[in-house]
């Protein structure tokens, strides 16, 4: 149908096997019922081709539709011979044999193009002649007939194989006029030899002719247009809907990105872990979870820019892909700088041999990283992994854990290493699983206390201040040590309520009630840089009512300091609060100087290591510098350790106030806490 577009059709769906009638026919006539017109791009296809598209459509909508229209209009045909037996029974023979030769023959026709699978376009001309055939079968026999006054009436009937043409079966407009015309022209000439009709007669019956093809030409003009405008609406539902199937696969798509990185993300990882665990379940196949983090990020992306950060972790989920995907397994990020692997594996060797593999190929990337003090330059990550076993458990939460437990052991074991889940490990094992279940609820089951040790100043002889040290058990009794729970503590993050609730009561147990002028609490990195701790302790000390400088918090070495600006801001504020804070283990750690140096603490506390190694000249000399410079940093030193007679004599002889060991006092629960005064020390010179 040639006419101007007047829907704007879009679209980006490739048209070009749509453009065949041919192929469309040949499916057409197995079903029809499943075709949906496709979604075009107005912007670039042009008429004809459009045009050549809505004849792929009218085969696949009205092909079986002209079969079973053209066996039921030639049965009708057929029937009229009732009518020519009644009204033209001279020649009812000669016009019922015409009828059933037209109607075997038109049948034929099609049937020949169902059998060939013929284009549209052929059964059209079929459809067309048919019309013309069945009329003039009909019309010849019937200009013989005697019976005059029922031909002029009956002959009217001729209209209908008009209506035929524009009406019963959507010929293309061009395709019906020229039938209809047909049937027209064949009528005027038949008009020559019809039984003789008056004048008004004869115009009576052209006029009625030629407003039945004028007419039925109109209606045909508007069905098939109307047919059109529906294709080019069917075709703009098709492409909406394919647009709206697009944006929900992107949307799909979008929400299961890495926004950074563009793997897969932290829902999409979880979706991908539960199918190998199914898979696991149900058909034993094992694969292996491996967690990836990047050593000493927070340093990186501190010190080079959020910017370069972002850099370090693209490069680091490039490699990692690129790695990973001839080995057929997945790869996704699962959370800042940690990544996940997923893989397919068949025992030990094989995830320890992938694991080496990621942790070599992000070595290897040989990406700058000079701010990390442990002896490496380049960006590096730990790997810990764990996989499916027959003691897995029936939950796919635990393999996840393990893998972060094994993550967590080749992080304390120096980074840039590979660890698979031992539950054998003092790091990985089940033990830990279970301290950590004590853990959060060791204060509200009294399964955590503390005990007090005495510090003793050496020259006076009088108590200055006491340790508090926690000590914890388990449900059935079974006491822990704090190297078995503080570490778990730290990793599950319980720490940061134990410690306050540490604090607290030492305030209350100790200070508040003025058995001891001063307490001792460890306080880790974690609850240094977690928010809102400077306040938090602020708060105790206000509801217990004692002083800050009634209190000293001692924090490890063996943190390492430089570059955490938050950590420093917390002291600070502990410090405005007149808490005292003591540099815990000197000398233990890799950056104890850098402490030193970068904030002035009140008291230094002197590892037990050096005290026990003193009994050597070489050891001697290497305490006596400690405390040489210690002491030209202005700070007061306090030594740990303190077991025997002759420690206390050693501390005499190197001047050193401030002592804390079994000796002075053994760590004790409050109600056995006495503070006594041990007899004056002579007063020395010392260093």
């Amino acid at each position: 149908m040639d006419r101007v577009i007047k829907n704007p059709v879009r679209g980006n769906r490739d048209t070009n096997s749509h453009m065949h009638s041919g192929s469309a026919a040949d499916s057409a006539w197995s079903d029809g019922s499943n075709y949906s017109p496709p979604a075009i791009d107005a912007k670039t296809i042009t008429l004809p081709a459009l045009n050549a598209l809505y004849q792929t459509h009218r085969s696949f909508t009205q092909l079986r539709q002209t079969r079973q229209g053209l066996w039921l209009a030639a049965l009708v045909y057929l029937l009229f011979g009732v009518a020519d037996a009644f009204l033209l029974p001279d020649v009812a023979v000669q016009t019922v044999t015409a009828r059933l030769i037209a109607a075997i023959l038109a049948i034929s026709v099609m049937e020949v193009c169902v059998a060939r699978r013929v284009g549209l376009h052929w059964v059209d001309l079929s459809c067309a002649a048919t019309v013309v055939v069945g009329y003039v079968a009909w019309l010849i026999p019937a200009t013989y007939t005697t019976a005059e006054d029922a031909f002029r009436y009956y002959m009217l009937f001729g209209t209908i194989f008009m209506m035929s043409a524009n009406l019963f079966f959507n010929l293309v407009f061009r395709l019906s006029v020229m039938t209809s015309a047909t049937i027209l022209v064949i009528f005027l000439y038949s008009m020559l030899h019809a039984p003789a009709l008056s004048l008004e007669q004869t115009v009576v019956v052209i006029l009625f002719y030629a407003s039945c093809f004028l007419f039925t030409s109109y209606v045909n003009w508007k069905l098939n247009e109307e047919r059109y405008n529906v294709f080019l609406n069917a075709v703009e539902a098709a492409h909406q809907h394919s647009e709206a199937e697009k944006r929900g696969e992107a949307l799909e798509r979008l929400s299961n990105t890495d926004y950074l990185t563009g793997m897969e993300n932290r829902r999409a990882v979880d979706k991908r872990l539960r199918d190998y665990w199914n898979d696991w379940q149900s058909e034993g196949k094992a694969f292996a979870a491996i967690l990836v983090d990047v050593d000493f990020f927070k340093k990186y992306n501190d010190f080079y820019g959020h910017q370069a950060g972002d850099r370090c972790l693209i490069l680091v989920a490039s490699v990692l892909n690129d790695t990973l995907k001839p080995l057929n397994a997945s790869v996704g990020r699962y959370g800042g700088e940690e990544f996940i692997v997923l893989s397919r594996v068949t025992g030990r060797d094989q995830v320890m041999a992938l694991c080496e593999i990621i942790r070599s190929a992000v070595e290897g990337l040989h990406l700058v990283h000079d701010q990390r003090r442990d002896g490496q330059a380049v960006v590096t990550v730990s790997v810990g992994a764990s996989y499916t076993r027959p003691q897995s458990g029936p939950k796919l939460e635990r393999i996840i854990n393990e893998a972060d437990r094994a993550l967590y052991s080749a992080k304390a074991n120096g980074r840039n290493c590979i660890r698979l889940f031992n539950p054998n490990d003092p790091l990985t094992s089940d033990d830990n699983e279970n301290i950590a279940a004590t853990l959060r609820m060791a204060v509200k089951n009294d399964l955590v206390h503390l005990v007090y040790q005495p510090i003793q100043n050496l020259r006076t002889g009088r108590v200055e201040a006491v340790e508090s040290l926690m000590r914890m058990k388990m449900v059935d009794g079974t006491p822990l040590s704090p190297a078995q729970f503080i570490p778990v503590a730290e990793r599950t993050g319980a720490i940061l309520d134990l410690g306050l609730w540490a604090i607290r009561r030492a305030c209350t147990e100790v200070l508040a009630t003025g058995i001891a002028p001063m307490a001792s609490v460890n306080v880790s990195a974690i609850q240094l840089k977690s928010r809102g701790f400077a306040l938090a302790v602020s708060t105790i000390l206000e509801e217990t009512g004692v002083s800050g400088s009634q209190l000293a918090f001692e924090i490890t070495e063996g943190i390492d300091m430089e570059g955490q600006s938050d950590v420093i801001r917390c002291i600070t504020d502990l410090q405005a609060l007149g808490i005292r804070i003591w540099l815990d283990d000197f000398g233990t750690g890799f950056a104890g100087l850098s402490w030193l140096r970068l904030f002035p603490f009140d008291t230094v506390k002197i590892d037990r290591s050096f005290l026990q190694d003193a009994r050597r000249p070489a050891g001697r000399a290497m305490l006596e510098d400690i405390i040489r410079l210690i002491r030209n940093r202005g700070l007061k030193i306090l030594i740990e350790g303190l077991e025997t007679a002759d420690h206390v004599e050693l501390m005499h002889e190197l001047g050193i106030e401030l002592g804390q060991g079994y000796y002075l006092g053994r760590p004790v629960p409050i109600d056995e806490v006495k503070i006594k005064s041990f007899p004056r020390l002579a007063s020395v010179s010392g260093l």
